[in-house]
């Protein structure tokens, strides 16, 4: 079996599919092509793929809905393209598990190293995984399942975080009342550095603090340190 990472490039447009397909195969990567949901669900039943490339503008099912659906059951890390300017589409692809963005049209050199960037980082956290593996994470009244990425909170009631929501926490909870920029924020997520007009930090905090916080609009566990980023204001206790 190959070591090469196999990345999947899921795209209605032929000549989009086929010129980023050659170009991850001449720089290293093996690369497969899919034209719509239901071919990239057949190559998936059939294959083993370690990153997927997926447009958001598809006939059929969308790219929004395959990111959900494939995000919720953790399949593989995901790089979502979208129209220029179209920032509606890149918060949600981000909010339901997006690993990354680039708009098209988009220079081939930029999406290969942000393909490299998300594959480090999914091997940091599968190192990470090992050692949180089945471990339970107990801080402000809530818990955490880090194998389920199940959260419990102060009143029993349990919700499933998103990959993305999963990361960040688990970012946060590695440094407790440590005030960490949203530079550092999402290299430590995505790996990648942001951008003078970046705000996805920001809206992926946004979301977190709606499933953990008593009240979002007055966060008490992740704490705004003006000009400087965002700290978990709460103790991490290990309690299986």
């Amino acid at each position: 079996m190959s070591s090469l990472p196999h990345i999947l490039v899921v795209d209605d447009h032929r000549q989009i599919r086929d010129s980023v397909t050659r170009f991850l195969e001449r720089n290293g990567m093996r690369a497969t092509a899919a034209k719509d949901a239901r071919d990239m669900d057949e190559k998936l039943a059939k294959g083993h793929y370690d990153l997927m490339v997926l447009d958001v503008m598809m006939p059929g099912e969308d790219g929004l809905s395959i990111c959900k659906r494939l995000s919720a059951e953790k399949r593989l890390p995901i790089i979502m393209l979208t129209a220029l300017g179209q920032d509606q589409d890149r918060i949600v692809g981000l909010e339901i598990g997006a690993d990354d963005y680039l708009p098209k049209p988009f220079n081939p050199r930029e999406l290969l190293a942000r393909i490299k960037a998300v594959l480090r980082r999914a091997r940091e956290e599968r190192s990470e995984a090992g050692t949180l593996s089945g471990r339970i994470l107990r801080f402000g009244g809530l818990t955490l399942d880090t194998d389920s990425h199940v959260i419990t909170g102060r009143d029993g009631n349990r919700d499933q975080l998103t990959t993305a929501d999963f990361r960040l926490l688990t970012v946060l909870l590695a440094r407790p009342r440590t005030v960490l920029s949203r530079e550092q924020l999402l290299d430590l997520t995505a790996g990648r550095a942001a951008g003078p007009l970046d705000r996805t930090i920001d809206n992926q905090i946004s979301r977190l603090r709606r499933k953990i916080e008593a009240d979002p609009l007055r966060p008490t566990l992740i704490t705004t340190v003006r000009s400087h980023g965002y700290s978990l204001n709460a103790d991490v206790e290990v309690v299986a």
